[in-house]
This record gives C-alpha cells, sequence and structure tokens, in this order.
C-alpha cells in the first residue's frame, strides 16, 4: 500500500510538468501555424491585387543595356505602370507549405532573440529538466527519512523513474520528428527529459552497489559502463549535452567503484571500449569537444596507478597508451584512415593534441617505472607511429616536436638521475646509509637516444617540400635538429660526466657535417613552402653542432666560448637565409651565454690562474665578446628589433665585465671574489670606465644605435659615480693616509691626473653629438680631477708618500695658491684657443676658489712674506687675467 502512495505521488508530481511542457509546446505550435497562416494570406491579397502584365509587342532593333546584361525582356508600350507594392514586413519561413505556391519575398533583417523569447523556450526548460531531477532526489529523500520504502524498494523507483524519463524523451524526439512544423529554435526537451533519465539511471546502480551492497563491484561496474555506453549511443539521437554526460558518467565510473585488488587490464580494456564509442561518436557529428575530453581523460588516467610496481601493472599501462593512441590515429587525426577530411597543410589544434596526450602518458610512464625496457621500446615505437601519422598527414604534424621534446626529456631524466633520497642522503662516513638507486644499462639507453636521434634527424629531413604550407617543414626541421643535439648532450652528461670526451666530440662532428649537408642540399632544390626556412634551421644546427664538438672535445671552460660562437655563426646564416627564428635563436643563445657566466664568472673556476691579462678570462669574455659584436653589427643591418638589440647589449656587457674583472684579476692575485678595493685597482677601474666610454661615444657618433647610446649612458653614470664616491670620499688619499708612491710616477697621477685627461677627451669627442648638459658634467668632473691631481701633488711633495690634513707649511699653503692660479690661467688660455666657453668659466671658476683660498684661508694662515707674496701673485694674476679678456675677447666693449 505505501509503494502504492508513492507511485501516486510521482505520478502526482510528474503528470502536471509533463502536461505543462506538451500544452506549452502545443501552443507554440499554433502559434507559429497562425503566423505562417496569416503571411501567406497577405501575399496572395497581394498577388490577386497586381495588374496583369501589357501584351508584349516586337522587341526593338537594339536591346536596351540592361537587356544584354541579363534575359531577354519583351518592350512594353509607353503607358503608365502601377508602383509596386511595398515589400513585406513578414519573416520568410525556412520552409513552405506544399499546398501553397512559393512566392518571392524581400529577406527580413535579422535581430536577435528577445527576453521573452529566451525565457519561454530555452531557460524554463531547462530549469524543469534541473527540477525533475531534483524532484526525484527530494522525493527519494523524503520517503527514506519517514520510512515509507525500503532499500529494495528505492532501487526499484529510481530505475522505473529513469526509464520513464528516458521513455518520455524518446516519445517527444519522435513526435518532433513526425511533426511536419519546424520548432521555433529552442531548447531540445527530448535531450533534457533524456539526460535527466541518464543521471537517475547512474545514481540508481551506484546506489544499490554502495548505499545498499545488492551488487557486487564487477556487477556495479558492468552496470554503470553499459549506462555510459547507452548514453553515448543515445548522444546519436539526443544531441551533444548527452554525449558530455555519458563520457563523464562512463569516465568516473571507476572512481565510483573502488576495490582493494585493482584490475588494471579490466580497468584499461573498459576505458578502450569508452574512449573508442567517444571517438566514433566525435568522429560521427564532428564533436571536436568530445574527442577532446576523451583524450583528456585518457592521459588522466594513465596516472593513478603509474608508480604501481606489481607484476602485469606496467604492461597494462602500456596496452592503455597503445590503444588509446592507435584509436586517436583511427578516428581522430584530420585526413588519416578514418578521421575527418584535412586541408592540406593546415595543422589541426585536435588532431595534434590527441596523439600528444598520448604520448605525455607513455613518456611519464617510463619516468616512473625506472626506464624499463618495455616502457622504453614502447615510447620507442610510438614517437615513430608519430612520424609515421604526420608524414601521412600535415593535421599532425605539431605532434612530432612534442614528441622530440618528450624523447629528450626521458633521455635527460635518465642522465641526470634525479633521485630525492639521494639529493637529501648524509655525505661522509653514512654516505652508504641511503642505498644507490638502481642504474639502467647505458647500453640501451644508448641504443634507445640513437635510434630516436635517428629517427627524427631522417625523417626531418626526408619531410622537406611534401606540404603546400611552411608550417609543417618547419616544424620537422625543428624536431630533426633539436632533438639529435638534446639526446647527445643528455648522454653526454651521463655516460661522460662534462668531461672531455673525443667520441662524443666526434658525433657531434658528424652531426654538424650531416646538417650542413642537408642546408646545401635544401638549398639546391626547387623552392618549395618552408623550404629556405629549413635550410636556415639546419644551418643554426651545423653551427650548434660544430660549437658542441668543440666543447666535447676541449676543456669544460670552452663550453662558454662554444656558446658564443654561435651567436655570430647564426647571424651569418641569417644573413644568407633572412628568417625571423634565426634571430630568436642567436638571442636565445647569448641568454645561455649569459646564464653561464652568471652560474661561474671565473669561467673556469679556481682553475682561472694568475697570470695577468692572459688567463681563461680574457677567453671567456673576450671572445663571447667580439663574437656579439659581430652579430649584433650583422643582425643590424636587416633590422633593429629585439634580438639585434639583445645581442649588442650583450656585446657591451662582456666587454665591460672583461675589462672591469682583468683588474680585478690583476689587483688580487687572481682572487676576483676578494672583499678589497684600494685606490690602485679603483683608478684602474675609472680610467677604464672613462676609456670605453669614450669609446662607446665614438661608436654611438657613427652608428647612431640605441643600444650604444644607451650603453654609453651607462657606463659613464656608473663611472661618475665611482669618480665621485670612490676618489673623491672613500679611497682619497688625504682620508685614507695611504702611501701613494713616488713623487711624480705615483697612484695620484694614475687615480687623478689620467682619469681628468680622459674626463676632458671625453668632453671634446661629445661636443655637437651630446646636450650642454652632458658636456658641462664631463668637463667639471675633468677640472676637478685635475685640480685634485696637482693640489695631492703639491701634497705629496711636502708631505711624503702618506697624505693627511694635518698643519701644513706657509710654503705649502703659498704653493697651492700659486699652483690653482697657473692652473686657472692654463684653463684660460685652453678655453681662448677652442673658444670654449666651458673651458674659460672652468678658468674662472678656479680663480675664484683661488681668491676665495688667498682672502679667507691665506691672509689667516700665512704670515711673513708669503703671506705678501700670495697676494702680489693673485693681483698680478687677476690684473693678467683682465688683459686678456679686454683684448682678446670682448675688445669692443674694452675700447667702450
Amino acid at each position: 500500500m505505501e509503494s502504492l502512495l508513492v507511485l501516486i505521488a510521482i505520478a502526482y508530481l510528474i503528470a502536471p510538468i509533463v502536461a505543462f511542457i506538451l500544452a506549452v509546446g502545443a501552443r507554440n505550435r499554433n502559434d507559429e501555424l497562425a503566423i505562417r497562416l496569416a503571411r501567406v494570406e497577405r501575399l496572395l491579397t497581394a498577388a490577386a491585387a497586381k495588374p496583369a502584365a501589357p501584351a508584349p509587342i516586337a522587341p526593338a532593333a537594339t536591346p536596351a543595356p540592361e537587356a544584354q546584361a541579363g534575359p531577354a525582356q519583351p518592350v512594353a508600350v509607353d503607358t503608365p505602370t502601377p508602383a509596386p507594392p511595398p515589400p513585406s514586413t513578414e519573416p520568410s519561413a525556412a520552409l513552405k507549405p506544399t499546398s501553397v505556391p512559393q512566392l518571392a519575398t524581400p529577406a527580413p533583417v535579422a535581430t536577435g532573440k528577445s527576453f521573452e523569447e529566451n525565457f519561454g523556450t530555452r531557460w524554463v526548460v531547462w530549469i524543469g529538466g534541473l527540477a525533475l531531477a531534483l524532484g526525484g532526489v527530494f522525493l527519494v529523500r523524503y520517503s527514506i527519512e519517514q520510512g515509507l520504502i525500503g532499500p529494495g524498494v528505492r532501487i526499484f523507483l529510481g530505475a522505473l523513474l529513469a526509464a520513464a524519463l528516458i521513455a518520455c524523451g524518446e516519445w517527444t524526439r519522435r513526435q518532433e520528428k513526425l511533426s511536419d512544423l519546424i520548432p521555433l529554435p529552442s531548447a531540445n526537451i527530448p535531450s533534457i527529459l533524456t539526460a535527466a533519465g541518464t543521471v537517475v539511471a547512474f545514481a540508481t546502480v551506484y546506489a544499490a552497489y554502495a548505499l545498499y551492497d545488492f551488487l557486487g563491484t564487477g556487477a556495479a561496474f558492468i552496470l554503470l559502463g553499459l549506462v555510459a555506453l547507452a548514453t553515448l549511443a543515445a548522444a546519436l539521437l539526443h544531441g551533444p549535452a548527452l554525449a558530455g554526460l555519458g563520457l563523464v558518467g562512463a569516465e568516473v565510473t571507476p572512481m565510483l567503484v573502488a576495490s582493494d585488488e585493482p584490475n588494471y587490464w579490466a580497468l584499461y580494456v573498459y576505458l578502450v571500449v569508452v574512449t573508442a564509442a567517444a571517438f566514433t561518436l566525435a568522429r560521427i557529428r564532428l564533436w571536436r569537444w568530445l574527442a577532446i575530453t576523451a583524450a583528456v581523460f585518457g592521459l588522466l588516467w594513465m596516472f593513478p596507478g603509474i608508480v604501481d610496481d606489481r607484476s602485469g601493472a606496467v604492461p597494462a599501462h602500456v596496452f592503455h597508451g597503445f590503444a588509446g593512441y592507435a584509436l586517436a590515429a583511427l578516428m581522430i587525426v584530420s585526413g588519416f584512415l578514418f578521421g575527418p577530411p584535412a586541408e592540406p597543410g593546415k595543422i589541426d589544434v585536435v588532431s595534434s593534441g590527441a596523439l600528444i596526450a598520448y604520448l605525455i602518458g607513455p613518456a611519464c610512464l617510463v619516468i616512473a617505472s625506472g626506464h624499463q625496457s618495455l616502457t622504453l621500446f614502447a615510447f620507442a615505437a610510438l614517437a615513430a607511429a608519430t612520424i609515421a601519422v604526420a608524414w601521412r598527414t600535415d593535421a599532425a604534424s605539431a605532434a612530432v616536436p612534442a614528441a622530440a621534446a618528450l624523447a629528450a626529456l626521458v633521455i635527460a631524466h635518465w642522465a641526470l638521475d634525479l633521485n630525492i633520497e639521494q639529493l637529501v642522503g648524509p655525505p661522509g662516513p653514512m654516505a652508504g646509509a641511503v642505498p644507490e638507486p638502481a642504474r639502467s644499462d647505458a647500453g640501451t639507453h644508448l641504443m634507445f637516444g640513437g635510434l630516436l636521434a635517428a629517427l627524427f634527424g631522417v625523417s626531418g629531413f626526408f619531410a622537406q617540400g611534401r606540404s603546400s604550407r611552411a608550417i609543417a617543414p618547419i616544424l620537422w626541421a625543428a624536431s630533426s635538429v633539436l632533438a639529435p643535439l638534446a639526446i647527445l648532450i643528455a648522454l653526454y652528461h651521463r655516460i661522460a660526466g662534462f668531461e672531455r670526451s673525443i667520441p662524443f666530440a666526434a658525433f657531434a662532428l658528424l652531426i654538424a657535417a650531416l646538417f650542413a649537408s642537408a642546408t646545401e642540399t635544401l638549398t639546391k632544390r626547387e623552392a618549395r613552402p618552408g623550404l629556405a626556412a629549413a635550410g636556415a634551421i639546419y644551418a643554426s644546427g651545423a653551427v650548434a653542432a660544430l660549437a658542441l664538438a668543440f666543447t666535447l672535445a676541449l676543456d669544460k671552460g670552452w663550453l662558454t666560448v662554444a656558446l658564443a660562437l654561435m651567436v655570430p655563426g647564426i647571424a651569418w646564416v641569417e644573413k644568407r637565409r633572412p628568417f625571423a627564428f634565426l634571430r630568436i635563436l642567436a638571442a636565445a643563445a647569448t641568454v645561455l651565454v649569459i646564464v653561464r657566466i652568471a652560474y661561474e664568472p671565473r669561467i673556469v673556476g679556481s682553475d682561472v690562474g694568475t697570470t695577468p691579462i692572459f688567463n681563461w678570462l680574457l677567453y671567456g669574455y673576450g671572445i663571447p665578446a667580439l663574437s656579439f659584436w659581430y652579430a649584433g653589427y650583422s643582425l643590424h643591418q636587416r633590422a633593429d628589433d629585439m634580438p639585434a638589440r639583445m645581442i649588442e647589449s650583450a656585446a657591451i656587457l662582456f666587454t665591460v665585465l672583461l675589462a672591469f674583472l682583468e683588474v680585478r684579476h690583476l689587483m688580487n692575485n687572481g682572487d676576483i671574489y676578494r672583499d678589497n678595493t684600494g685606490l690602485a685597482e679603483l683608478a684602474l677601474q675609472i680610467c677604464v670606465g672613462l676609456a670605453m666610454t669614450i669609446g662607446l661615444e665614438w661608436v654611438r657618433g657613427r652608428t647612431g644605435n640605441l643600444v650604444h647610446n644607451f650603453g654609453a649612458l651607462v657606463v659613464a653614470a656608473l663611472t661618475l659615480a665611482g669618480i665621485v664616491f670612490g676618489l673623491f670620499l672613500f679611497e682619497n688619499p688625504m682620508l685614507t693616509g695611504r702611501p701613494v708612491g713616488g713623487v711624480f710616477i705615483n697612484l695620484i697621477l694614475l687615480g687623478y691626473g689620467l682619469p681628468a685627461i680622459l674626463a676632458i677627451s671625453l668632453a671634446l669627442i661629445a661636443r655637437g653629438t651630446r646636450p650642454m648638459s652632458y658636456r658641462a658634467t664631463a668637463a667639471i668632473i675633468a677640472v676637478a680631477l685635475a685640480l685634485s691631481y696637482l693640489s695631492l701633488e703639491v701634497a705629496r711633495s711636502f708631505q711624503g708618500p702618506s697624505l693627511s690634513f694635518r698643519l701644513t707649511s706657509d710654503a705649502e699653503q703659498y704653493t697651492y695658491s700659486v699652483v690653482w692660479l697657473i692652473f686657472g690661467v692654463v684653463l684660460l688660455v685652453i678655453g681662448m684657443l677652442l673658444r670654449s666657453e666651458p673651458a674659460r668659466l672652468a678658468s674662472a671658476a678656479v680663480v675664484l676658489l683661488t681668491v676665495v683660498k688667498v682672502f679667507f684661508f691665506d691672509m689667516a694662515a700665512l704670515t711673513g712674506v708669503w703671506r705678501a707674496l700670495s697676494f702680489i701673485g693673485l693681483g698680478l694674476v687677476l690684473v693678467g687675467i683682465g688683459l686678456l679678456y679686454q683684448r682678446l675677447l670682448f675688445p669692443s666693449r674694452a675700447q667702450a
């Protein structure tokens, strides 16, 4: 009796909803029929009101121009023709009733759906479907809470409700199909009902298994799988929403039905069936999203048991990868076997992505399984299959470089031997506490790596010229070059440990020769899309392989040199084979060199030695600097783009670093990390900085290059900071008291005299190219350095090697004034000869400084004849300066 009441309640709840849906559908059809009949009636009325065309007469001898362009028209008599009726504003139907003659009507202007239309035809249906599912859930929950029905009846009613919803969905679908009316664009009611039924079916089977133990693991697994497959099959009739629901349900089923003893073979056989159904449906209906979703699930299902090393687990994983890859190749890849049609030369994202997904899983399996031989050869077979599929259709060409990258990753993982236990294992006497990891046979990996390198290298070359577009040959060439080089480097690291290895150098030299031969062969072929770019890639590979050969054959410090030599080589190739990829490749190689020196600025570590100048710093920084200067110049001739600017900046950087580190090396007995900087080292750095600024200004003046301009400003700013804070403050010998050396050949000459000459030279070379503020700053620094040099030399003459601001003699103070005045006069003469206003202003500043010293210091500090001589000398010099100004600079004003 209780069961009967529940059934009546369910019917009571569902019947009004179904009746409402049917009523709304019938009303919509009646309204549409009324609209169409009204439109047809208007059209018939307009056609009946139109007067008959007058009888034609004999056509004229020469037809009108309009008649020549179209079918011949009779010429009407000169009788007034009524105006045509206004065009109908009714929307045109897609199909006309067969009983009414079809009349040509103007196409209406398309308008967007209104809120009311969306609400009535879409939203209420979607919400209704959701309400059906939730209503069933709430009803069952209520019956459980009230104790009305037992577990068996609940399962039975759930199955009955699922069957009823699915049957209702099928019935409404057939009713729409039998109707001769085309429904308005709306939500698909049959699909909503069927989807709700499949959700209830999934929930019913799962509840029978997980909640009530009515079903065993095997039975629940089979039933859930059947429901999912049936849902996918029904999607052929009901649309994509149902397909997505069925696929998600099928893929989630194994997670719902868990077991303490997982059977990987049963799981993967089931997943193969689900994947085959999804791929078949995606192929038939051309649902790309369904293929992508199935491929993503196939990849994700590789990981839950990937670390399980029990017997039979690894072969099952290999089967899963092989089966999924085969299904994707058969059904999804465009232009291959049963896949959809492909556009020649075009890469299809879904085709390539599906293959890549089923390559990632086996690659991860190789790593997780400890590089077992079965997984290695399985991955090699899939890589070969990828090449074969891409050979047949360009749609899968993007999977080739992905396969090459994964192959290099697998070899690199083995080469690096990454093991977290070894990274944190105890050193010293306890080093054996953590067991050594099992190492795979090097011979297996040598064969595996050599096979893949040859596979990608050969296929990439022979694939050139086969495509109607450029992108596919470029991808083939990139894979052909990068895979062999990456695999060779990884094998070299694992076997030779980055030590010198003549055999590996020979292999690199062989690869360079093969790439060079490929470049020459492609150059001689008839022009085809992508052929020139592929030739440029092979040429770059030849340069890289040659640099690698030098690196492997020579000491490890030459790695920096070899990488740097790649850059001018690539620039040379780019000059003859213009291709944007080469410019990016040159910039990338430059970044690698910068990273290399950032890791170890000494290039070869402590082996840099103590030999001045001619040491590894000269080779490790000098050769890259020269390489970057040439490469930047070569690339800049074609375009002033980011790669060219990066390489030009690197040229300046390495030149600056070479000079800076060589000075550090020279002054610290080879230890560039020494935390000490004296006046001698600082003086050399200042001289080098000023000299480099002058050189960059000279280069900038001839190239007009933005990078050279910015580099000159940066080096000048750093040098200025060194002068102000280093020479004038922290390393000033008057403040430190450190000895300066001999009387004239001493640190004062090196730190102040030579920089003064270089600074004034900078001011002169910047005339006409830099603004007045720049030249004035350089002139002021030059004057300050020169004045400091003269003053410090006077102090050295009176005080000896160690200088200080202690009490000085009258003769020393007087000498300062004399020297300053002479210097001011010399500056004035130079300014007159060069017609330089900054020099004359500097002279005036020095003279004023001397005047201040004489009147405010010498007057009080000097005594006797020294005070008199100081004022007499100052007066004579000032009169002489005034005479020079009156006679030479401003004679007309003096006469006035």
